[in-house]
């Protein structure tokens, strides 16, 4: 999908004048990469908004309208407000069509660990992006991994993600993604049942002690 955003130039640089540029509903922002020089410029809020709520999310291609040139970038840095969360400053980079790039891509889990389930262990996802390498035009908006064979004590890595056609990850293949582990309360519910276990044994020595003794008074 293509993302167009026009960009105003000339911003006067400085907090007085960066916070009028947010009361008017602009984003105060900066265009840098490729070995051009940087350029400070603003956006308005509502398109940025839009541009950056695609499938892609913040790794979407943006043709940036800056005067009469037309940049290919994506968001580099988003800024937000403390308490607000606002946007308050972005940073564009230069992307080369024909280069790869580096990327956060989400990572998401698919299927369901019935095994795990059953046996009241839970799956619990450690990392949720991989640093992937792309060309700008084959990023992909999500990696995947199915879960839905795993069981207790499973680890599922970077290795068990197939990452599409002209992606590729520098990553430890042996750094963990998903884990299975048995969770507090089934530990408990175990301990709890061989405690029963134990003392019915005990039980069930104690009464053959009983009638053996039993047994011995009748003799004398």
């Amino acid at each position: 999908m293509d993302v167009t955003l026009t960009a105003s130039t000339g911003r006067t640089i400085g907090s007085g004048s960066s916070k009028r540029l947010r009361v008017e509903g602009q984003v105060p922002g900066t265009l840098y990469g490729l070995g051009k020089d940087p350029v400070t410029l603003a956006v308005d809020h509502r398109e940025l908004r839009q541009a950056l709520t695609t499938e892609a999310a913040l790794n979407a291609i943006i043709t940036l309208s800056v005067g009469d040139d037309q940049e290919l970038c994506i968001v580099k840095e988003l800024q937000r407000h403390p308490v607000r969360q606002d946007v308050v400053h972005v940073d564009f980079v230069r992307v080369d069509p024909d280069a790869d790039i580096l990327v956060e891509v989400p990572i998401v889990l698919e299927g369901e660990a019935k095994q795990v389930l059953d046996e009241q262990g839970v799956v619990d996802q450690v990392a949720y992006t991989l640093s992937v390498y792309s060309k700008p035009n084959a990023i992909p908006n999500e990696v995947t991994l199915d879960v839905s064979g795993m069981e207790v004590g499973d680890t599922l890595t970077v290795a068990d993600i197939t990452l599409p056609a002209g992606a590729r990850t520098e990553a430890d293949p042996d750094e963990a993604i998903v884990t299975a582990t048995i969770t507090r309360a089934a530990i408990e519910d175990d301990e709890v049942a061989e405690g029963a276990e134990g003392e019915g044994a005990e039980g069930e020595g104690g009464d053959a002690a009983d009638a053996s003794a039993e047994g011995d008074d009748d003799d004398s």
